[in-house]
């Protein structure tokens, strides 16, 4: 992993710095986030992650068990009780 941040420019011509081989444009990434519904809720690695995994809706999300969600690359126990209450407020669950 890289310690020095490198200037980088995103194919929307957004000029940014980052230390790692992440690509994502931090400016594009806060473009993209939701402003309502749960995955506004989540960091953007997290929702990312579902959304990668095709999971845009509670319903959706309600069909896996929390250990399925943590295999997935960028969610972590830190999203599963955001996860929970969203699930929760709609009376779903994680699947048993």
């Amino acid at each position: 992993m890289k310690t020095e941040k490198e200037l980088r420019t995103c194919d929307k011509g957004h000029n940014y710095y980052k230390s790692s081989d992440c690509p994502t444009c931090p400016t594009c990434e806060q473009e993209r986030k939701p402003e309502s519904g749960f995955l506004s809720l989540l960091s953007a690695p997290a929702r990312r992650a579902l959304e990668h995994n095709g999971i845009q809706s509670l319903q959706q999300l309600s069909s896996y068990s929390e250990k399925e969600i943590l295999q997935f690359h960028g969610i972590g126990p830190a999203s599963l009780p955001t996860l929970r209450t969203a699930l929760k407020e709609y009376g779903l669950s994680f699947k048993n």
